[in-house]
């Protein structure tokens, strides 16, 4: 099997966990509050990304970081997974899974804004179009398709949805000065994270105890969306000889999320959901023909 088979399979696994994940969150949400399912879901990634590193004999790039970068690591892990996943988890707990599951995925095209004064990178006319189809698109959900009169269904929810957007980007502009291994770098993001997760739980919910369908929920998402899909992302990007080829396979998920949210948590796909996801991958594409331009430039002029 070449390695450009390899990738794609490896992301085509990625995409199929993360369709399912807003259906996870859902069904958390349902018996836990958003503190304690974030506390169960970082403890089992925790132990997941342990494992990972133990089989591919990586453990002891945990114990050669310095002392710059351990601090680092609780820097980063305040960020990802505490505020991130609360805001994030917040925006599900408000709003149905078919709202908050597209709005989320507009981080990408806050990555490229963010970019601009951050990093030095260029905003091009594409970005602007980019948003503003992207953004209409958000509008259109979080009215529920009633445009003209921009009441949106649950502000707060919304708010904290596009809010996430904003953290992941963030996180990730500063993940490009990470010189840590990412594995052990996630790994230790969420060991240092958890903590903190757990005493504001404490003070404020209270810990999970009892044993329920939400809490193997929080589990599957600590498991998966958290811990494997990370790592299977990492090795699709890794083997991938085309790069853009396996990237365009994130648009699959939010109409196959679609899917599991309403055949599994029984809600009623509102047609302006569609529009507005329609639009929003519409508006993500672009942006990423933007990026597959400048990648083959820069190839051609090597």
């Amino acid at each position: 099997m070449t390695n450009q088979k390899q990738a794609m399979l490896y992301g085509l696994a990625t995409v199929l966990l993360w369709s399912t994940v807003a259906t996870a969150f859902k069904l958390s949400l349902r018996e836990l509050a958003p503190v304690q399912m974030l506390l169960v879901a970082c403890a089992s990634s925790v132990v997941v990304m342990m494992v990972i590193l133990l089989l591919q004999r990586r453990w002891s790039l945990v114990f050669s970081l310095t002392r710059k970068q351990y601090v680092q690591s609780f820097g980063m892990g305040l960020i990802n997974p505490c505020l991130y996943y609360f805001v994030l988890f917040g925006a599900f707990d408000r709003l149905p899974a078919q709202e908050a599951q597209p709005l989320n995925y507009t981080w990408a095209l806050v990555l490229a804004y963010l970019s601009v004064p951050f990093l030095g990178q260029r905003l091009r006319r594409l970005d602007v179009i980019a948003g503003l189809v992207c953004y209409a698109g958000v509008v259109v959900i979080a009215t529920r398709g009633a445009v003209m009169s921009l009441e949106f269904s649950d502000p707060l929810g919304v708010s904290l949805a596009i809010g996430s957007t904003l953290i992941w980007a963030s996180y990730w502009i500063l993940a490009t000065r990470d010189e840590r291994d990412p594995v052990v770098g996630l790994f230790l993001n969420f060991l240092f994270g958890l903590p903190v997760i757990a005493v504001i739980c404490w003070f404020t919910t209270g810990l999970p105890v009892a044993l329920s369908g939400g809490l193997a929920a929080a589990v599957y998402v600590g498991v998966f969306e958290m811990g494997i899909a990370f790592v299977f992302w990492s090795y699709a990007m890794k083997k991938a000889e085309n790069t853009s080829k396996v990237s365009n396979l994130i648009f699959i998920s939010p109409f196959l999320s679609l899917i599991f949210i309403h055949f599994i948590l029984g809600e009623q796909i509102l047609p302006s959901t569609y529009v507005g996801l329609v639009l929003i991958v519409a508006g993500l594409w672009l942006q990423q023909e933007k990026v597959k331009r400048r990648e083959e430039a820069l190839g051609h002029g090597r």
